[in-house]
């Protein structure tokens, strides 16, 4: 049986190590060090030996899990898709501020 793992997400400007990181994820830090190396995670200051990441690392890390057990893929699969699905949530954003509140084209 799967374990659901419930976290709320930091404020924006919070920085958490990849231990913490790890922990609020329910992984564990090498898993999270592979997704750093696979460019799912950026660190946001810290050192190299202990980089730091944004409060909202964890929900993108999730993600990632989600797609890898739901849909069987493969880690690099997983990044490409939460790249893909993030930059789809992007262009979507853009769209609405140029829709008219009726949803009619200009």
């Amino acid at each position: 049986m799967a374990t659901l793992v419930l976290y709320s997400p930091r404020p924006t400007g919070d920085r958490v190590p990849l231990d913490e990181l790890a922990r609020e994820a329910g992984m564990h830090p090498d898993l999270v060090r592979r997704f750093v190396v696979l460019g799912l995670l950026t660190p946001e200051g810290g050192t190299p030996r202990a980089p730091l990441f944004s409060g909202a690392a964890a929900a993108r890390l999730a993600k990632a899990a989600r797609l890898r057990r739901d849909l069987g893929i493969g880690y690099a699969g997983a990044v490409l898709a939460c790249e893909l699905l993030s930059r789809i949530d992007e262009l979507e954003e853009r769209l609405r501020r140029y829709e008219p509140p009726d949803g009619r084209p200009r």
